[in-house]
């Protein structure tokens, strides 16, 4: 090579040592001064607070003896005892002067030590990349020479880190809060060493794959290992160096078990990293980037073993190093839940779960799955910083199940080839065995762990965790292999396990109150209680008909809002919310309740689908407002008003369609009987509110009152008028007449008469109106029932009822009246009137044109006779007119 390219290489590869060199030892003085000013204004900040609270001796006040009284000797006359002579004060002892504060850092400071040492840095980086392309675009070197080149720079700088870094142990400046200008040096190094490993094998060819997989491989564990002197900026570039280089190296047959050895060393190492260094970040990246590299051939059956010996020895790692409490890992405190430590078993779970989905759930992945779920529990029940990973392995557990009987494939259970004996060939037995034997082995396992997990009163929060898990997971099992075997029909061997199950938390529950004493936890044995009534309600549902999984569901609500009274945690509040939010689900899905409801009146499955709901969530309301009003009493009281409106409109629709309620049938009939049993429901409601005071009885009996309001003006006044509509009505008296308007006139009434004290006027005022009006309605829908039959709008209207229309309204305003002055009551007197003004009007309108003869003549007489009738009372006995005064005697 020519000397002038050899000394320029020379020279190059020097004034960028020889400038950072002299730039660290200038930055090193001016710290250095910095720090003894620093140092020197602290000390004589400490000397002045020393002699200004220190008093001088001297000026501490004596006595003098001729201040001191004389004293009478003992026994004489008037004797006074001497006060005692003051103590000398003692001089106060100087307070410890505190650390004079760090003066605050300037933009300046800022900029010198920190930005362009961090500038720095990353100039150095892209200088060394810059001078391997200039060399390449010049043809100084050829391609050995550059990345030797390469090397020599990435050692240089490397070198200089360390060189600094034991500079500034010498001079005690190593623990300044400045940019770490050692690490900075460092890195830029290492970063360039991974820029010329990936040359040599990339760009010219020098190394195969495999050679240059080693050599990233120990640049990467190397910037890891420095980054234990360095800083963590080197660990995080380490961490990126170590997970990439894999896909920098590429070869046509990937060769997993390579990969995955070398990720285990490489996840070893970040992991003793942040265990050394107590880096959280560092630890939860390494197992996020150990994780996602699971998923690129995670469904290839051949590859299968070496997946399932990566996602276990990250399993191992972990636990060994980052689980806290737990063999090597970090300390923890009893009773203390780590995120960390929890999060990391469950992302080796969530893979392990994945493992088994993907492939079909084959024998080696689910046995991984098994091995770490064990795993998981016993790590748990060493340390408390993992139980957040118990409910985890239960939710994946149940996962597992659940996608089994839903995505069902007997294929990929391996059935035997062959003719079999009809004697051993028992499909059920040989499909279901394996998921049953599994189901029942996780199902205990979680439930005796669980049980036996439960601590003392400062565990408590651990202790909930692991009485969650034993109570989900195997009723969440049980579900899904009925609902696989069985497809949610009648199975009393499954509402068998469902009994035992009850039992099993029933004794646990037993227990676990015993224990309360001794300081156990309180909320786990109400999640045991729950989880009893939670399997008693199942077994009900597996044992009878699909409708009674509805009420076995709602059964459950006044079971756990008494739990809630026993065990005052709101978390058994909002399960009684959660359970009937499943039973309002599970009514929107079939209001029917089951397919076929019958044709029998009042006692079919409405009445058990809605009755009991209903009467279930009225008793836990109650049971659960004696303990607080709060959102789960208001949504369970809101549910039991629901319940039984709706049990009301379906029970009349069922029985007036003859058992179909999606059908309509007589709208009179069912407008009718739906006024009348739900203001019946409606004057219940409101004598219910007086006692419990809830603001949901009091909004839900305003909402009802308002819908029936409604329903009577533009249902039974104008949809259902027999009068518009010409629907039969049925007999005289006793038929839908009486039913639509005469019942719920009386109701209208007693509602008004109930609610005049406890309601605002207008509301009682409004009921009482309706009534009225429903009354008139009465009377002359009979009327005119007496004169056309059952059809009230066959045949034209004669003057003999046009005459009884009139007669019977006079008689009716006449009643008012009198009904008003008996109980001196404004509103019926007014009502009074209005009818009677309703009355004149009809007959000076419709009476004058329509009637002839007698009964025109009648008709006015009889009006007249009772207006000055009417007159005459009011004139006598509301309004009397006053008496005139008396003459003066004559004066003799």
């Amino acid at each position: 090579m020519d000397p002038f390219f050899t000394t320029l290489i020379v020279v190059v590869i020097a004034f960028p040592v020889l400038a950072i060199v002299a730039f660290v030892m200038a930055l090193g003085n001016r710290d250095r001064m910095k720090r003894l000013e620093h140092q020197l204004g602290g000390i004589e900040a400490r000397l002045a607070e020393l002699t200004g609270e220190a008093p001088s001796p001297a000026a501490v006040p004596v006595v003098p003896p001729a201040a001191v009284p004389a004293t009478k000797e003992p026994g004489a006359k008037g004797e006074e005892k001497a006060p005692p002579p003051p103590e000398p004060e003692t001089p106060a002892q100087p307070m410890p002067s505190p650390v004079p504060a760090r003066p605050a850092v300037s933009l300046e400071e800022r900029f010198g030590t920190q930005w362009v040492v961090w500038a720095g840095g990353i100039a150095l980086a892209l200088g060394g990349f810059f001078l391997v392309r200039y060399s390449i675009e010049q043809g100084w070197f050829g391609p050995g020479a550059r990345v030797i080149l390469a090397a020599i720079v990435a050692a240089a700088l490397i070198g200089a880190g360390e060189w600094t870094r034991r500079r500034e142990i010498k001079t005690g400046l190593a623990g300044l809060p400045k940019a770490h200008i050692p690490s900075v040096l460092t890195a830029s190094g290492m970063a360039i060493a991974y820029a010329d490993v990936y040359a040599a094998y990339a760009l010219y060819d020098f190394i195969g794959p495999g050679v240059a997989f080693v050599l990233l491989g120990l640049v990467a564990l190397g910037t890891l290992a420095a980054a234990l002197l360095h800083g963590p900026a080197l660990a995080g570039l380490g961490l990126i160096g170590a997970f990439v280089a894999p896909l920098i190296v590429s070869t046509e047959t990937p060769n997993y078990l390579a990969l995955y050895l070398y990720l285990a060393v490489v996840t070893a190492a970040a992991f003793a990293l942040a265990r050394a260094r107590l880096w959280r970040w560092l630890a939860v990246s390494a197992v996020v980037a150990s994780v996602l590299w699971t998923l690129p051939g995670i469904g290839e059956l051949d590859s299968l073993p070496e997946h399932v010996f990566h996602v276990a020895a990250g399993f191992v790692l972990s636990a060994l190093l980052i689980v806290s409490g737990f063999l090597f890992g970090p300390p923890s405190a009893r009773g203390e839940i780590d995120v960390v430590s929890s999060g990391t078993l469950g992302a080796y779970l969530f893979v392990a779960i994945l493992l088994v989905l993907a492939t079909g759930h084959d024998s080696l992945a689910l046995l991984l799955f098994c091995i770490l779920v064990v795993g998981t529990l016993a790590i748990a029940w060493r340390t408390d910083a993992a139980a957040l990973a118990v409910p985890l392995a239960a939710l994946f557990v149940a996962a597992i199940f659940w996608h089994w009987s839903i995505d069902f494939d007997v294929a990929l259970l391996g059935l035997p080839n062959g003719p079999v004996p009809d004697s051993l060939w028992k499909p059920e037995h040989y499909l279901f065995g394996t998921p049953l034997t599994l189901g029942a082995s996780f199902g205990a396992l979680f439930l005796v762990s669980g049980f036996l997990a439960q601590g003392p009163e400062e565990r408590g929060r651990v202790s909930e965790l692991w009485a969650a898990s034993a109570v989900f997971a195997p009723i969440a099992i049980l579900i899904a292999l009925y609902y696989r075997i069985a497809g949610f029909d009648r199975s009393i061997p499954f509402a068998g396990a469902a009994v035992v199950l009850a039992g099993a938390f029933a004794l646990a529950t037993e227990l676990l109150t015993k224990r309360e004493s001794e300081g156990g936890s309180r909320f786990a044995s109400g999640i045991f209680a729950t989880g009893a009534i939670a399997s008693l309600a199942l077994a009900l549902s597996l044992a009878l008909e699909k409708g009674w999984l509805t009420v076995a569901l709602a059964l459950m609500v006044p079971s756990i809002a008494w739990v809630a009274e026993k065990r005052p945690p709101p978390a058994f509040r909002w399960l009684a919310v959660a359970v009937t939010v499943a039973v309002l689900v599970r009514i929107a899905w079939e209001p029917q309740i089951v397919s076929d409801v019958g044709t029998r009146p009042i006692f079919n499955w409405l009445l058990y689908g809605y009755g009991v709901p209903a009467l279930s969530f009225w008793l836990a309301g109650y049971m659960l407002r004696r303990h607080a009003d709060d959102v789960p009493t208001r949504i369970v009281e809101a549910a039991a008003i629901l319940f039984t409106v709706l049990l009301v409109v379906l029970e009349v629709r069922h029985y007036v369609t003859g058992g179909d309620p999606y059908t309509w049938g007589n709208e009179l009939a069912e407008t009718a009987l739906d006024v009348s049993l739900l203001l019946a429901v409606l004057i219940g409601l409101e004598r219910v509110r007086l006692k419990s005071g809830s603001v949901i009885h009091d909004w839900g009996a305003r909402l009802l009152a308002a819908i029936l309001l409604v329903v009577i003006v533009f249902r039974l006044g104008v949809n259902a008028n027999p009068m518009i509509m010409g629907d039969p009505v049925g007999p005289p008296f006793i038929n839908l007449i009486l039913l639509g308007y005469g019942i719920p006139a009386v109701l209208a009434g007693i509602l008004a008469y109930v609610t005049r004290e406890t309601r605002p006027r207008w509301y009682s005022l409004t009921a009482l109106g309706t009534a009225l009006a429903l009354a008139l309605a009465y009377l002359t829908l009979e009327v005119s029932r007496l004169f056309h039959g059952p059809v009230l709008t066959s045949g034209p209207i004669s003057d003999a009822e046009q005459y009884t229309y009139s007669a019977v309204w006079l008689l009716y305003g006449v009643v008012l009246l009198a009904v008003g002055i008996w109980y001196r009551s404004l509103p019926l007197r007014v009502a009074s009137a209005a009818v009677i003004v309703l009355t004149v009007l009809k007959v000076f309108l419709i009476d004058m044109s329509d009637l002839t003869g007698i009964y025109r003549a009648l008709s006015f007489l009889g009006l007249g006779a009772v207006l000055i009738g009417i007159g005459w009372f009011y004139q006598r006995l509301l309004f009397p007119r006053a008496a005139p005064p008396a003459p003066e005697a004559s004066q003799g």
